[in-house]
């Protein structure tokens, strides 16, 4: 039994995956609140309906960002403090469950996927089934020309501003949410083909504001501590 856990935006996404059957939770945490005091009720929720306890857990999968700083890390340390009990974890990026998403939808073929980098910037990557461009943070006033004529995805809460600096719309989706869901359920029976990942590593892809205020107080800081581990 496979728990999966995405906390990078606005919305908590949450599976329960054994074997074909899965369980999975979809919370709209909102600005400003935090994720940390929804995270772990709604996992006790998905255990319940699925009749079982946490010892019936052999693993998580976590998205490790880009995302929010605070919501990306209270994700991921949850899954650091239930592998304290010796459960394994895998760590998958954002870009990758929006890929997923896709999939899940039925789309395939090359397509950007934009994500909310805040600061008036996106994070941007080329995704068909797996990553075709490095992950990347640019100006939104960028995001045309990067883009071009591709076809381009986004989730609902960043849709508005991306669409804004492109001069075609996004790419629809009947069911968002529902495919979001899927695509993390099948990454709870993926990623644990893999090998195992310890500790997990954040994947920020830009600094946090306190760097960018006060550049001098984290002049010493390496570009994996600043950025976290790319996927």
């Amino acid at each position: 039994m496979i728990l999966g856990i995405d906390t990078t935006t606005e919305r908590l996404h949450l599976a329960l995956v054994r074997g074909e059957e899965a369980w999975t939770r979809g919370l709209d945490v909102g600005v400003g609140r935090s994720h940390s005091g929804t995270l772990l009720p709604t996992v006790e929720e998905l255990l319940a309906a699925a009749g079982a306890a946490p010892r019936d857990l052999s693993g998580v999968v976590a998205c490790v960002g880009p995302g929010g700083f605070t919501s990306l890390r209270i994700g991921v340390a949850t899954a650091e403090g239930l592998a304290l009990t010796g459960l394994s974890t895998w760590g998958f990026s954002a870009f990758e469950l929006r890929g997923r998403t896709l999939r899940e939808a039925g789309i395939k073929g090359p397509v950007w996927l934009l994500l909310d980098g805040q600061r008036q910037e996106a994070f941007a990557q080329l995704w068909d089934d797996d990553a075709r461009t490095p992950a990347l943070k640019l100006p939104l006033s960028e995001l045309a020309a990067k883009v071009g004529s591709a076809p381009w995805w986004t989730p609902s809460g960043f849709r508005e501003k991306a669409s804004a600096h492109l001069p075609h719309a996004p790419l629809a989706l009947q069911d968002e949410e529902g495919a979001t869901l899927a695509g993390l359920a099948a990454l709870c029976r993926d990623l644990p083909k893999r090998a195992e990942e310890s500790p997990l590593v954040p994947f920020y892809l830009r600094e946090t504001d306190a760097e960018v205020n006060f550049p001098e107080a984290s002049a010493h800081l390496s570009e994996a501590l600043r950025r976290g581990q790319a996927r």
